[in-house]
Protein backbone atom coordinates (compact mmCIF):
# COMPACT_ATOMS: atom_id res chain seq x y z
CA UNK A 1 0.00 0.00 0.00
CA UNK A 2 3.16 2.46 0.52
CA UNK A 3 4.32 1.75 -2.61
CA UNK A 4 0.56 2.47 -4.45
CA UNK A 5 0.54 6.10 -2.35
CA UNK A 6 4.24 6.82 -3.70
CA UNK A 7 3.69 5.46 -6.81
CA UNK A 8 0.35 8.34 -6.97
CA UNK A 9 1.89 11.05 -5.27
CA UNK A 10 5.00 10.61 -7.83
CA UNK A 11 2.56 10.89 -10.31
CA UNK A 12 0.65 13.80 -8.77
CA UNK A 13 4.45 15.48 -8.83
CA UNK A 14 4.46 14.83 -12.45
CA UNK A 15 1.46 16.43 -13.65
CA UNK A 16 1.83 19.29 -11.55
CA UNK A 17 5.69 19.97 -12.67
CA UNK A 18 3.98 20.01 -16.03
CA UNK A 19 1.03 21.96 -15.90
CA UNK A 20 3.36 24.64 -13.78
CA UNK A 21 5.87 24.68 -16.88
CA UNK A 22 2.72 25.08 -19.53
CA UNK A 23 1.27 27.94 -18.02
CA UNK A 24 4.51 30.17 -17.88
CA UNK A 25 5.13 29.43 -21.21
CA UNK A 26 1.50 29.92 -22.72
CA UNK A 27 1.47 33.58 -20.48
CA UNK A 28 4.71 34.33 -22.02
CA UNK A 29 3.56 33.97 -25.80
CA UNK A 30 0.87 36.57 -24.82
CA UNK A 31 3.37 39.30 -23.59
CA UNK A 32 2.07 42.80 -22.89
CA UNK A 33 -1.11 44.36 -25.05
CA UNK A 34 0.39 47.31 -27.45
CA UNK A 35 -0.56 50.11 -26.88
CA UNK A 36 -1.54 51.50 -31.03
CA UNK A 37 -4.12 50.24 -32.98
CA UNK A 38 -3.24 48.18 -36.20
CA UNK A 39 -4.93 48.82 -39.83
CA UNK A 40 -6.46 45.74 -39.33
CA UNK A 41 -7.77 46.06 -36.35
CA UNK A 42 -9.12 49.80 -37.25
CA UNK A 43 -10.22 48.14 -40.44
CA UNK A 44 -12.32 45.43 -38.59
CA UNK A 45 -14.07 48.18 -35.98
CA UNK A 46 -14.80 50.41 -39.16
CA UNK A 47 -16.31 47.52 -40.81
CA UNK A 48 -18.83 46.36 -38.56
CA UNK A 49 -19.38 50.69 -38.05
CA UNK A 50 -19.79 51.47 -41.32
CA UNK A 51 -21.00 48.62 -42.73
CA UNK A 52 -21.15 47.86 -46.56
CA UNK A 53 -18.81 50.75 -47.39
CA UNK A 54 -15.97 49.50 -45.65
CA UNK A 55 -13.36 48.93 -49.04
CA UNK A 56 -13.72 52.84 -48.50
CA UNK A 57 -12.46 52.96 -45.14
CA UNK A 58 -10.37 50.86 -45.62
CA UNK A 59 -8.63 52.59 -48.31
CA UNK A 60 -8.54 55.49 -45.97
CA UNK A 61 -6.82 54.02 -43.00
CA UNK A 62 -4.46 53.26 -45.08
CA UNK A 63 -3.71 56.27 -46.08
CA UNK A 64 -3.34 57.85 -43.12
CA UNK A 65 -1.78 54.76 -41.48
CA UNK A 66 0.57 55.09 -44.36
CA UNK A 67 1.25 58.85 -43.28
CA UNK A 68 0.79 58.73 -39.31
CA UNK A 69 1.43 55.92 -38.60
CA UNK A 70 -0.54 53.31 -35.96
CA UNK A 71 -3.06 55.86 -33.74
CA UNK A 72 -3.23 55.10 -30.27
CA UNK A 73 -6.81 55.85 -29.87
CA UNK A 74 -9.87 56.25 -31.99
CA UNK A 75 -13.59 57.69 -31.76
CA UNK A 76 -16.43 56.49 -33.69
CA UNK A 77 -19.39 58.46 -33.33
CA UNK A 78 -22.28 60.21 -36.00
CA UNK A 79 -21.88 63.87 -36.85
CA UNK A 80 -23.97 66.30 -38.84
CA UNK A 81 -22.85 69.62 -40.51
CA UNK A 82 -24.21 72.57 -42.77
CA UNK A 83 -22.88 75.95 -44.60
CA UNK A 84 -23.66 79.04 -46.43
CA UNK A 85 -20.60 80.82 -46.56
CA UNK A 86 -19.84 79.91 -42.70
CA UNK A 87 -20.78 76.52 -41.72
CA UNK A 88 -21.07 74.56 -38.22
CA UNK A 89 -19.91 70.76 -37.43
CA UNK A 90 -21.61 69.19 -34.40
CA UNK A 91 -20.96 65.25 -33.19
CA UNK A 92 -21.09 62.68 -30.67
CA UNK A 93 -18.68 59.13 -30.31
CA UNK A 94 -16.87 57.37 -27.79
CA UNK A 95 -13.06 57.45 -27.54
CA UNK A 96 -11.52 54.28 -27.64
CA UNK A 97 -7.76 53.75 -26.49
CA UNK A 98 -6.11 50.40 -25.50
CA UNK A 99 -4.69 52.38 -21.88
CA UNK A 100 -7.56 54.17 -20.35
CA UNK A 101 -10.75 52.53 -21.38
CA UNK A 102 -13.91 54.09 -23.25
CA UNK A 103 -14.86 57.54 -23.28
CA UNK A 104 -17.77 59.81 -24.51
CA UNK A 105 -16.92 63.06 -26.34
CA UNK A 106 -18.27 65.69 -28.43
CA UNK A 107 -16.99 67.37 -30.46
CA UNK A 108 -18.16 71.01 -32.73
CA UNK A 109 -16.31 73.35 -35.54
CA UNK A 110 -16.94 76.51 -37.29
CA UNK A 111 -15.29 77.24 -40.55
CA UNK A 112 -15.57 80.14 -42.96
CA UNK A 113 -14.64 80.31 -46.65
CA UNK A 114 -16.50 79.22 -50.14
CA UNK A 115 -18.93 76.71 -48.11
CA UNK A 116 -22.33 75.24 -49.22
CA UNK A 117 -24.94 72.79 -48.17
CA UNK A 118 -24.98 70.31 -45.24
CA UNK A 119 -23.95 66.52 -44.68
CA UNK A 120 -24.99 63.80 -41.62
CA UNK A 121 -22.05 61.44 -41.33
CA UNK A 122 -20.72 58.08 -40.05
CA UNK A 123 -17.28 59.23 -38.44
CA UNK A 124 -14.33 57.22 -37.56
CA UNK A 125 -11.58 59.54 -36.12
CA UNK A 126 -7.98 57.90 -35.90
CA UNK A 127 -6.57 59.62 -32.46
CA UNK A 128 -2.43 60.19 -33.35
CA UNK A 129 0.18 60.67 -30.05
CA UNK A 130 -2.79 61.22 -27.05
CA UNK A 131 -0.78 61.00 -23.89
CA UNK A 132 -3.70 61.22 -22.18
CA UNK A 133 -7.45 60.87 -22.40
CA UNK A 134 -7.70 64.81 -21.11
CA UNK A 135 -5.58 65.77 -24.28
CA UNK A 136 -8.26 65.20 -26.73
CA UNK A 137 -10.49 67.98 -24.61
CA UNK A 138 -8.81 71.19 -27.11
CA UNK A 139 -9.09 72.92 -30.26
CA UNK A 140 -7.49 71.22 -33.28
CA UNK A 141 -6.72 73.28 -36.14
CA UNK A 142 -6.49 71.46 -40.05
CA UNK A 143 -2.88 70.58 -41.14
CA UNK A 144 -2.03 71.76 -44.92
CA UNK A 145 -2.52 69.81 -47.85
CA UNK A 146 -4.38 66.76 -45.63
CA UNK A 147 -7.78 67.06 -46.76
CA UNK A 148 -8.62 63.96 -49.49
CA UNK A 149 -11.10 62.43 -51.01
CA UNK A 150 -10.22 57.98 -51.30
CA UNK A 151 -12.67 56.01 -52.44
CA UNK A 152 -16.10 58.00 -51.30
CA UNK A 153 -14.64 58.72 -47.83
CA UNK A 154 -13.74 62.29 -46.60
CA UNK A 155 -10.52 62.60 -44.84
CA UNK A 156 -8.51 65.41 -43.37
CA UNK A 157 -5.74 65.91 -40.81
CA UNK A 158 -5.99 68.33 -37.89
CA UNK A 159 -3.36 68.92 -35.12
CA UNK A 160 -2.67 70.90 -31.72
CA UNK A 161 0.26 70.36 -29.13
CA UNK A 162 1.52 67.49 -30.96
CA UNK A 163 -1.57 65.47 -30.92
CA UNK A 164 -3.19 64.79 -34.46
CA UNK A 165 -6.77 63.91 -35.13
CA UNK A 166 -7.85 62.64 -38.72
CA UNK A 167 -11.65 62.27 -39.30
CA UNK A 168 -12.68 59.84 -41.50
CA UNK A 169 -16.06 60.30 -43.05
CA UNK A 170 -19.22 58.72 -44.98
CA UNK A 171 -22.39 60.18 -45.01
CA UNK A 172 -25.18 61.44 -46.57
CA UNK A 173 -25.37 64.81 -48.17
CA UNK A 174 -23.92 67.65 -49.91
CA UNK A 175 -21.10 69.61 -48.69
CA UNK A 176 -18.73 71.62 -51.18
CA UNK A 177 -16.24 74.34 -50.20
CA UNK A 178 -12.88 75.30 -49.20
CA UNK A 179 -13.00 77.06 -45.85
CA UNK A 180 -10.41 77.55 -43.06
CA UNK A 181 -12.03 76.36 -39.75
CA UNK A 182 -11.15 74.06 -36.77
CA UNK A 183 -12.67 70.92 -34.48
CA UNK A 184 -13.05 71.09 -30.89
CA UNK A 185 -14.06 68.48 -28.16
CA UNK A 186 -15.55 68.55 -25.68
CA UNK A 187 -16.62 66.43 -22.51
CA UNK A 188 -20.19 67.60 -22.49
CA UNK A 189 -22.87 68.53 -25.68
CA UNK A 190 -22.78 72.39 -26.38
CA UNK A 191 -24.32 74.66 -29.07
CA UNK A 192 -21.12 77.04 -28.70
CA UNK A 193 -18.67 75.94 -31.48
CA UNK A 194 -16.19 78.28 -30.28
Amino acid sequence: MGRQVTRHLGGLVVALAALGAAVPASAQGQGPTPQTYSTNELVSKGHSFFGSVSRGLALSIEKAVGQWGQPNGYILGQEGSGAFVGGLRYGEGVLYTRNAGDLKVYWQGPSVGWDFGGDGARTMVLVYNLRSVDDIFRRFGGISGSAYVVAGFGMTALGADGIVVVPIRSGVGVRLGANLGYLKFTPNPTWNPF
